[in-house]
């Protein structure tokens, strides 16, 4: 029976997050795989000692469904297999990474990041956003580079309404995108586990905000994804190593895919719901077939 670890974040303790725990449970009882939890900040002595040496006994396998891309780091270090590896969940996790590291290789929205700053600075000047609007037109989407469940996301319509925008966010990294008016509240959601689309659904916002997102108020249909679109997402798997993931697909002016967004540690109540694929089920067996 393999062994492994399931690494959660001590400081989110939602009910969202604790459906998450008792799913990986249930299906590693299920498929034969022994789990056990650890917070992020239970492991914090392996962030310390010599390479290759744990404190508690190693494991054969490590789960990771947190962004702590340092603790991530460490593990790997120590010869420990990763699911999703630090270096996917780093590329996920800030969406100027994502950016540089697909631009040109697959269909985005134009992306501008934003000039650096310091948080407690700000931006004291804005005269860049003007130059911003003129190379993606109007309205820009802003995004925070890191955020989730389509939080820290602004339709800007023109330069003014961005500079209110920067004033929010303070010195918080950002990016400006081109916004595609074709999926205004319309898009593709596709769990991708070890190469396999298992599960897509429709997401659609009836109440005029341009986000999908069903923690924004969004609805969703079962979706039967396009040979297009599952060649999207799993392109896009691949070439950001991961093993599992939640991919978010816009639809451009001729319906053709584009993409928004790659999840690394993707919820996946909503798509069960939708589906009835259970997507736990789907990333245990993944990775018992990968470390038997």
């Amino acid at each position: 029976m393999p062994r492994g670890w399931l690494v959660v974040n001590r400081f989110l303790n939602t009910s969202k997050f604790s459906d998450l725990t008792m799913r990986f449970l249930a299906s590693a009882e299920k498929l034969g795989a022994e789990l056990r939890v650890f917070t992020n900040d239970e492991l914090l002595p392996c962030m310390g000692g010599e390479d290759g040496l744990l404190p508690i006994e190693r494991p054969d396998f490590v789960l990771f469904y947190d962004k702590d891309v340092m603790l991530a780091r460490q593990l790997e270090r120590r010869g420990l297999r990763l699911f999703n590896s630090a270096r996917a969940i780093e590329l996920c996790d800030d969406k100027s990474l994502m950016h540089f590291e697909l631009e040109g290789r697959v269909p985005m929205p134009r992306t501008i990041c934003a000039p650096f700053t310091f948080e407690n600075v700000g931006y004291t000047e804005t005269g860049f956003v003007d130059e911003i609007f003129a190379e993606l037109g109007a309205p820009v989407v802003v995004k925070e580079v890191c955020g989730s469940f389509g939080q820290q996301v602004w339709l800007a319509r023109d330069p003014d309404e961005a500079r209110r925008i920067l004033g929010l966010v303070g010195g918080r990294r950002v990016i400006f995108q081109e916004f595609i008016s074709s999926s205004f509240g319309r898009d593709v959601r596709i769990n991708v586990v070890g190469g396999r689309a298992v599960a897509s659904m429709l997401r659609f916002n009836e109440h005029g905000d341009f986000r999908a997102n069903i923690s924004n108020g969004g609805s969703m249909l079962p979706h039967t994804p396009s040979p297009a679109e599952e060649e999207l997402a799993l392109t896009v798997s691949g070439l950001l190593g991961l093993d599992f993931c939640g991919i978010d697909l816009l639809f451009g002016k001729d319906g053709e895919p584009i993409l928004c967004e790659v999840n690394s540690n993707a919820h996946f109540k909503s798509i069960f719901d939708c589906t009835g694929v259970n997507a736990a089920d789907e990333i245990i067996a993944h990775i018992i077939r990968t470390v038997s």
